[in-house]
């Protein structure tokens, strides 16, 4: 079932694509803002409180759905699950602003450009070099990717294959969104509403997100330059602060042959450090902290594409023949 739910997910949404101010992300941060200002009352304990209330007890109602639907009718069950994963999994949840990017560029027209960057990841582009404008572009749209299309496969077949249904997938988007949500909350006050919230909730996306990202890390050498992008996951990955980003990144680069890593000139802004922050390591590799690899160039954007749809490609054939396996045996 869990193929055919993420394959239908997958062609309704190239179909009928989720616009990019839509109800879903309207009803998520409603819903992490209601848990926090009900549930948190400032201290360790009810942090682990607001993010159980807000991340487990969705995943729980939708598999408790699930589990009710699939009494009377698997095919019931089955639109329940496509419904769940079209609204948690997808590349159109990223990708508008990616395209656009991508278009604006092709035209000449950097500042929209880095217009578009700032209003997608909340920085100041505005005297953003072209080399560093690519490079952060490619390196969001690599993590936005990850979190919106393979971290959330991988979870949702893990658990589907215990019976779980949907909940995996609810699961990793909620505790993604929330690790975002609380971040930026605590960013945009200048001080963490709860600094214990903030923490735990990165912590746990972090554990939750450890085999995922592996996993994507994997199947981007697959698909692309295995050599390199397993030789820049050894080498590069302690580049950026967090694990998970910095193994998904270094694949990445190895695969497609990018430059990734590094800083921007003096003087200019966004100071990366703000976005990626540079792991203890960063002069180990390159006077600036950069993967090997030629500097991001325009070209780089469709790489970038063809090995997110390549990688895309191949979970789903093995995932396949894990299931006609399963029947056949």
């Amino acid at each position: 079932m869990s193929f055919f739910a993420v394959l239908f997910a997958l062609m309704i949404e190239q179909v009928k694509p989720l616009p990019r101010d839509n109800w879903v992300h309207d009803s998520l941060a409603e819903w992490v803002g209601w848990t926090g200002r009900n549930f948190d009352a400032g201290k360790p304990q009810h942090a682990r409180v607001v993010w159980f209330v807000t991340v487990v007890v969705p995943a729980l109602v939708a598999w408790g759905i699930h589990f009710a639907i699939a009494q009377f009718s698997l095919v019931g069950a089955l639109a329940f699950d496509v419904a769940v994963i079209y609204l948690t999994l997808g590349f159109r949840q990223f990708s508008h602003y990616f395209t656009d990017i991508r278009e604006a560029l092709e035209r000449g027209d950097e500042d929209q450009a880095r217009r578009l960057l700032a209003e997608w990841r909340h920085l100041d582009a505005s005297e953003l070099p072209r080399t560093e404008l690519l490079r952060h572009v490619i390196e969001h749209a690599l993590l936005a990717a990850h979190r919106h299309v393979f971290g959330v496969f991988f979870c949702y077949v893990v658990l589907a294959a215990f019976g779980l249904g949907p909940a995996g997938a609810v699961a990793y988007r909620m505790a993604e969104f929330a690790s975002r949500y609380w971040a930026f909350k605590s960013r945009s006050l200048g001080v963490a509403a709860n600094e214990n919230l903030k923490d735990l909730s990165q912590r746990a996306f972090g554990f939750i997100d450890h085999v995922p990202a592996r996993l994507t890390a994997f199947g981007f050498a697959v698909v692309g330059n295995f050599e390199e992008a397993v030789a820049g996951w050894r080498r590069d990955a302690e580049l950026w602060k967090h694990a998970n980003e910095g193994i998904i990144l270094a694949a990445a680069a190895g695969a497609v042959g990018v430059q990734l890593g590094g800083g921007a000139a003096p003087g200019v802004t966004p100071d990366r450090s703000k976005t990626f922050a540079q792991g203890s390591d960063a002069d180990a590799v390159g006077s600036a902290g950069s993967t090997p690899g030629i500097p991001p160039q325009l070209g780089h954007l469709g790489s970038v594409v063809g090995l997110v749809w390549r990688s895309v490609v191949l979970w789903m054939l093995l995932l396949a023949l894990l299931k006609l396996a399963n029947l056949l045996g």
